[in-house]
């Protein structure tokens, strides 16, 4: 593995994990008030297409930082739904 790839994957690693803070207090307080319904929409649109464009490129700090980071996301607007 090149230098630029291992680059990739730790800002892929502190990225995706920047979410993992704001699951958990939303799952924790059972409350997403303060999240935004639509931020949550658009940014899981936009990792979703960078997951495709990461795949397409077969670059894997792509892939796997949209894969981690939608799937963190999603489970926050799950909550943001369920918590209403």
């Amino acid at each position: 593995m090149n230098w630029i790839n291992i680059l990739g994957l730790v800002a892929a690693t502190l990225t995706t994990f920047s979410f993992l803070p704001q699951m958990l207090k939303t799952w924790q307080s059972k409350s997403a008030k303060d999240v935004s319904f639509a931020m949550l929409i658009f940014f899981n649109l936009g990792i979703f297409l960078w997951l495709i464009y990461g795949i397409y490129l077969n670059a894997l700090p792509i892939i796997l930082a949209n894969a981690v980071t939608l799937f963190f996301n999603l489970i926050i607007l799950w909550f943001k739904i369920k918590y209403r």
